[in-house]
């Protein structure tokens, strides 16, 4: 991804408010993941951006005490 910055990915405006709401939950100690795998906010952003024909369920999962420990990105299925 070249040298990684986020401004090369992070094009559009819905990108730069998922890569900010990401990072707040990162900075939080939230996990998160995309399709079973561990991912950083900018790979989740950047896999998002490149989505095309993709959907991708957004999956909040929380601890006994109702706060976010884990966000969880599921593709669903090819747009039509």
């Amino acid at each position: 991804m070249g040298n990684g910055r986020e401004s090369d990915v992070i094009e559009d405006e819905e990108c730069r408010r998922l890569f900010a709401e990401l990072s707040e939950y990162e900075r939080m100690g939230v996990r998160m993941k995309i399709n079973g795998h561990p991912a950083s906010p900018l790979q989740i952003v950047s896999e998002y951006a490149v989505k095309e024909n993709l959907t991708y369920m957004r999956d909040y999962v929380a601890d006994e005490e109702g706060k976010v420990k884990e966000v969880r990105f599921v593709k669903l299925s090819d747009k039509k």
